[in-house]
């Protein structure tokens, strides 16, 4: 029996190791949404003043892609924040937040109120969330967790959107354009009742005239 050839050898374990190492980058086939919390939700007892769950140790056993979803289902006792600043994350409150970088995901117009809160994962990279309830103190006793997303497939176009065009000042109003006052309305309405009645004289005087020369 033939054996292959040294070189025939070292192409298929090259061609092996390329294989299982495409296998171990491949993106993944789907989108995922994560419910935060597994069945236990987002909720904090404030009786025994704990979360409801380890937040950080279930983040950790998951794989997080743009595109993706953190369902979190909480009631309104509960917030739902989203930073991509550490600092404010570390705070645990958004007095000093930015816009550009921290968002609050409101809901529910009643104390403990249902809620589930969609939250789309549109930047690679660190994210934090957090519950900045009760001045904090919630954030403070395992309320918060931190992921990082990596690029998966990629945004999906319903979330590849361009942001909003800055905005723009309007131009300041013209100062030297002004409102005509009740004296010039006056000069303007006495000039054109002289016009026209200089126009009314002419036609008088031009209308005698031929009368004259019609009885001449």
């Amino acid at each position: 029996m033939a054996k292959p050839s040294p070189a025939v050898l070292n192409l298929a374990v090259i061609a092996l190791l390329i294989g299982v190492a495409a296998a171990d980058t491949s993106s993944p086939a789907a989108y995922t949404n994560h419910t935060v919390g597994a069945t236990t939700g987002w909720f904090f007892n404030a009786t025994t003043n704990t979360s409801s769950a380890d937040y950080s140790k279930w983040a950790s056993d998951q794989s997080f892609n743009l595109g993706d979803f953190l369902i979190f289902k909480t009631n309104s006792n509960q917030t739902v924040i989203q930073t991509y600043n550490e600092t404010t994350f570390r705070s645990c409150i958004t007095d000093d937040a930015l816009d550009s970088d921290t968002f609050e995901y409101d809901g529910g117009n009643a104390i403990g109120e249902a809620l589930t809160v969609p939250v789309p994962l549109t930047v690679e990279g660190p994210n934090y969330y957090f519950s900045d309830a009760d001045d904090g103190a919630q954030c403070a006793q395992g309320m918060a967790f931190e992921i990082v997303v990596k690029h998966g497939l990629g945004l999906p176009p319903s979330l590849n959107q361009p942001p909003p065009p800055p905005y723009v000042e309007p131009p300041p109003s013209d100062s030297n354009q002004t409102t005509p006052t009740s004296t010039d309305q006056q000069q303007t309405f006495y000039r054109a009742g002289s016009a026209r009645g200089a126009n009314v004289r002419t036609g008088v005087f031009l209308f005698l005239l031929c009368g004259f020369w019609v009885l001449v």
